[in-house]
């Protein structure tokens, strides 16, 4: 089948699969009938029907499409790092049918007219929802605060600061205030950026032995810590993103227990890997939040598998591969993840870390639920959907990722799971070759 016939307009029945839901696990069902972008029926209905394309999932599992809270795409920016087009079509690749794509764009996103051309160039060159989040300070800069108004109202989902910090806890008050007046979530990533001065990895065992500046975990604690009063005395909806430490997930687990309005997310690689990723001086893991220690590895984990962690992030950041090729303190941060958050992931379920609902709900239900929407596969629901096969392997690499990002934190190895269909309302957004 080409992606010319899997249109909104024809019918697509997808048998054989187990279909997996982030809310209720494994259903009974084995098969969908898709019509018109939606699910027409499920399970034994949808097997009778007539249709004018079937899809088999033997061996695979149908889930719903999976959403990304934090995401670059590069555009508009330096083309050289990516672009819309080449990045949405890795995130499809990986199984994302929805990405929330992070304010700090060249220029930020700050405006309706930046916002605007956001959603025109994902309207033309994108296979996926682009979901834009907003700057909620003007340039990213942290000082003056940004036109939330017009940023919501051109189409930006929520409002944050990127991976930039707001120096100011006066400033940080009156953001949330501001946002909480709109009903907008305020997405933030913790860090106290006088603490966390010019460290680039974590100050433990790893920096000592290696001479790295180390950034302390009392960096992102303490920032948790501010948000989270700030956010209990402004009433705003707080979103904390891509946590590394374990602490922190104790005080957002205790924050909620008082009744503040807070949920959060943590990068796949702070799942898998630890500082001692950074022992070869290996500028792929050259990460911001850094990896952080083994005993914050596990709680982070723990957070995931017991629903304080809402979400699982690519923290997809794509460089050209100059970005990486210098002493580890002046490379860029960041990896080339989104391609593969879904085998780094199977990873935890075959160490047993993790179930397999409970990595799909990470991936699903959970970092919908934070912006306001829905992630399911049930009858009359859109089809966004991903079909992957946990048994099939592949090997990322320069011939095989599909983003101008080539820092992938796994190259050259075999890794598991491969995604065979992205639908988005239906439509194709992604085939995988062997289809």
């Amino acid at each position: 089948m080409s992606g010319s016939e899997r249109s909104s307009g024809a019918s697509l029945k997808i048998i054989g699969g187990r279909l997996l839901d982030g809310h209720s696990g494994e259903s009974p069902n084995r098969a969908l009938l898709i019509c018109n972008g939606r699910v027409a029926a499920t399970g034994e209905a949808a097997e009778k029907a007539d249709a004018t394309q079937t899809f088999d999932a033997k061996d695979c599992v149908i889930a719903p499409g999976f959403v990304d809270l934090y995401c670059n795409l590069r555009e508009p920016g330096n083309a050289l790092k990516g672009n819309i087009a080449s990045e949405t079509r890795a995130a499809a690749r990986g199984g994302y049918t929805a990405v929330c794509v992070s304010p700090e764009t060249s220029p930020v996103n700050d405006s309706r007219a930046v916002t605007q051309l956001i959603r025109d160039g994902a309207e033309a060159n994108s296979p996926i929802r682009v979901l834009p989040v907003g700057a909620v300070t003007r340039g990213l800069a942290g000082e003056m605060l940004s036109d939330m108004a017009g940023l919501a109202a051109a189409g930006c989902i929520a409002v944050g600061n990127g991976s930039r910090g707001v120096h100011s806890a006066r400033v940080l008050r009156r953001c949330m205030a501001y946002a909480h007046t709109f009903g907008l979530t305020v997405m933030l990533r913790p860090e106290n950026q006088s603490l966390a001065a010019d460290g680039y990895a974590h100050d433990g065992l790893v920096t000592a032995r290696l001479g790295l500046l180390g950034i302390p975990e009392v960096a992102e604690t303490a920032s948790v810590m501010e948000m989270l009063l700030l956010a209990e005395e402004t009433g705003v909806r707080l979103h904390l993103s891509q946590l590394s430490c374990g602490r922190s997930v104790e005080m957002v687990a205790d924050a909620r227990r008082r009744g503040i309005a807070v949920t959060a997310d943590v990068a796949m690689h702070q799942l898998v890997f630890t500082e001692d990723a950074l022992s070869g001086f290996d500028s792929r893991f050259h990460l911001r939040p850094p990896l952080r220690s083994e005993a914050d590895r596990k709680a982070l984990v723990a957070g995931v598998r017991d629903g304080v962690i809402d979400a699982i992030v690519s923290q997809h950041l794509p460089h050209e591969s100059a970005a990486k090729q210098a002493p580890l303190p002046d490379t860029e941060p960041g990896l080339s993840s989104i391609e593969s958050v879904l085998s780094l992931g199977l990873g935890l379920v075959k160490r047993g870390e993790l179930t397999l609902v409970e990595l799909t709900r990470a991936l699903t239900t959970g970092p919908a639920s934070v912006i306001g929407r829905s992630a399911s596969a049930k009858k009359d629901d859109i089809a966004d959907l991903c079909v992957f096969d946990p048994g099939a392997h592949w090997i990322p690499g320069s011939q095989t990722l599909i983003s101008a990002g080539h820092h992938a934190p796994v190259l050259d190895e075999s890794l598991p799971g491969v995604v065979r269909l992205t639908l988005v309302e239906g439509r194709e957004a992604w085939a995988s070759p062997e289809v």
